[in-house]
């Protein structure tokens, strides 16, 4: 009698079991009945008759992602690995064709990816790959898009989420990038080595400039206080500018050979050296300056009347 109540039980049970089913949220269950397609369940607490109808599958309605790479070369023939990895769902009144109309959805797409990016990328050099992923993926979301709607899914995104070039060819454009880098260096490293250069020279010339200046600053102050003494000594002393001139050159002189004589270091000699040393400069100053004024007298001359008989030629030219 237990058994019998046991086996009545266990009976109900699988009855109530096969009566009562929950579907969890973003899922939807096909039913079937006697073999052929009923309803399809969304979420929530549902029913069937047991026994008659029949769960026959369960659709996911979240969004998936299926990653895929392919294998191909450019219009350069460089070998490449893309990786696309595309979005897709389930529309949610449309899982009796994403159920019933494509076996294996993952195949589908992938197929569909290979044959968009095979057709586009040989068309290309591997720096275009690289520019224009952003165009491969929108044409790979177009096709899929087109394709999978028919099959119940809606493509949600479609990247180029990674282009792997053979490790030779990766190596030479790591080359290639580090030379360009290494030439752009070198540019700029000269370009301020000459900035440096230009600038030391700029200020060596004002320098020079500044110190010429002084120089000729220093001797014309120089030249205007032997006037001043050479007034002095005919005004208050009643020597000639000669004599003057004499006494000044012999007291510089003296002067410089005093200087020479206080410095430890100094190797300079003097020659000649007696004590008349001074008139016979003079002497010799006076004589450069007479024969250069008599020169450049004589060249003036000779200048005036070169323009003068050229003049002479031209008048004569004209009035004949």
């Amino acid at each position: 009698m237990i058994y019998y109540y046991l086996l009545i039980i266990i009976a109900f049970y699988y009855l109530l079991s096969n009566f009562i089913f929950v579907v969890k949220q973003q899922n939807a269950v096909v039913i079937e009945r006697l073999g052929k397609f009923y309803k399809i369940k969304q979420a929530g607490l549902n029913f069937k008759i047991p026994i008659i109808d029949e769960i026959t599958g369960k659709i996911n309605l979240k969004i998936q992602q299926l990653d895929v790479v392919i294998d191909t070369k450019t219009k350069d023939n460089v070998f490449i690995r893309l990786k696309v990895s595309v979005q897709f769902k389930v529309i949610s009144d449309r899982v009796f064709d994403a159920f019933y109309k494509l076996d294996n959805k993952n195949m589908q797409i992938n197929s569909y990816i290979f044959d968009v990016v095979r057709a586009k990328v040989p068309k290309m050099k591997l720096d275009d790959v690289f520019e224009k992923k952003y165009d491969i993926a929108i044409e790979i979301k177009a096709e899929l898009e087109e394709s999978m709607k028919n099959y119940g899914y809606s493509i949600i995104k479609a990247l180029v989420t990674d282009i792997l070039p053979d490790e030779k060819v990766k190596n030479a454009m790591n080359r290639i990038n580090t030379s360009e880098r290494e030439k752009v260096a070198a540019e700029y490293e000269a370009e301020a080595k000459r900035i440096k250069i230009v600038t030391k020279a700029k200020a060596e010339s004002e320098a020079k400039k500044l110190q010429g200046k002084g120089i000729a600053d220093q001797r014309i102050e120089i030249a205007k206080g032997l006037l001043e003494s050479v007034e002095i000594l005919k005004n208050n002393v009643g020597i000639s500018s000669q004599e003057a001139y004499s006494l000044l050159v012999m007291t510089q002189h003296y002067e410089t050979l005093q200087y020479i004589g206080e410095s430890n270091k100094s190797n300079l000699i003097l020659l000649p050296n007696s004590p008349g040393i001074a008139k016979d400069m003079l002497i010799n100053l006076i004589s450069s300056i007479s024969s250069a004024n008599y020169i450049n007298n004589v060249n003036n001359e000779k200048v005036n009347n070169e323009k003068n008989n050229t003049k002479n030629n031209l008048y004569n030219k004209k009035n004949n």
